[in-house]
């Protein structure tokens, strides 16, 4: 069985417990004016191109079947309309100034890379987060996999933004130690507006995923001009209180994602925003800290 991935990132200290092996997935339902990981939105392959390490050798202009890379007095122009996502010129690429975002692997490699780091995960009480993306896109493949490392005695976690259809957490919750759900805002007209889709999927499965008895920790961007505000903030708190097997709320505060949406060609929307300060996110911290939720810093 294969999936189809973004990267995969060991020593990570921000996806759960402990010294984590993050397996970033490929596509995603939502489409996030924030996101800090566009290159993982779309199922498909995607070339990142950084100009800063361009040495302009032209063997991509070599490799490329469509003509899409030109060096031109001394400059590299890249005509993504003329790109397939091949990958060919990434593979001619020596200093690294090109970058394939999307690859297919199967679900040998994907143990064998997290079994690597086994000691860092029992020292730390670590261990493997699915992430994306959106994992629960690739189920199937998500079940195999945490059933391999189950096996193996390592910690499984899914990071999920909810949007799937319940059938796929009915595949992974057997063999899944704690989830990492994003939730995004509790209006669903601004769901929409801001991120291309309802919350109602996102919402109704989160409310029957707590009933499951696996450990919850609520992940929550903090994005200006879309729920900062203290009615948005009001309404979160409700809504995880009545929730069962909540272990605490993440805050992820907006930061920009520097030069990844330039270097993907994609469009980013919230370029002029500008993040939180810390005085906001205490005071955003506060309210659920007042409201007997847990923060985890």
């Amino acid at each position: 069985m294969t999936g189809y991935i973004v990267d995969i990132k060991r020593m990570a200290v921000h996806d759960g417990p402990g010294i984590r092996t993050t397996i970033f997935f490929k596509g995603c339902p939502l489409r996030c004016r924030w996101c800090h990981n566009p290159e993982s939105m779309t199922s498909q392959p995607v070339i990142g191109f950084i100009p800063g390490k361009c040495v302009g050798c032209g063997k991509c202009v070599e490799a490329c079947p469509n003509n899409a890379h030109i060096i031109a007095e001394g400059q590299h122009i890249f005509k993504r309309e003329l790109c397939t996502n091949c990958g060919k010129c990434v593979s001619a690429c020596l200093p690294g100034a090109l970058e394939l975002y999307g690859k297919e692997i199967d679900v040998a490699e994907a143990e064998n890379a997290v079994l690597e780091d086994i000691t860092f995960y029992e020292q730390s009480g670590g261990g493997c987060t699915l992430s994306g993306g959106e994992p629960l896109l690739q189920d199937k493949f998500c079940e195999e996999l945490l059933i391999r490392l189950g096996k193996a005695g390592i910690h499984r976690a899914v990071d999920t933004s909810g949007a799937v259809n319940w059938s796929a957490f009915e595949s992974v919750i057997p063999h899944t130690d704690m989830f990492l759900y994003d939730l995004k805002h509790m209006n669903d007209s601004l769901h929409r507006e801001y991120i291309g889709a309802s919350n109602r999927k996102s919402i109704d499965n989160l409310q029957r995923l707590s009933r499951c008895g696996i450990p919850i920790e609520i992940r929550i961007p903090v994005i200006p001009d879309f729920n900062a505000d203290r009615e948005s903030i009001g309404a979160f708190i409700d809504f995880i209180g009545k929730l069962d097997n909540i272990t605490g709320v993440v805050l992820l505060p907006f930061h920009h994602s520097g030069m990844k949406y330039e270097n993907t060609g994609f469009n980013d929307l919230m370029k002029n925003t500008v993040p939180p300060s810390k005085s906001q996110i205490d005071e955003i911290k506060d309210m659920f800290r007042k409201n007997g939720i847990r923060i985890m810093d």
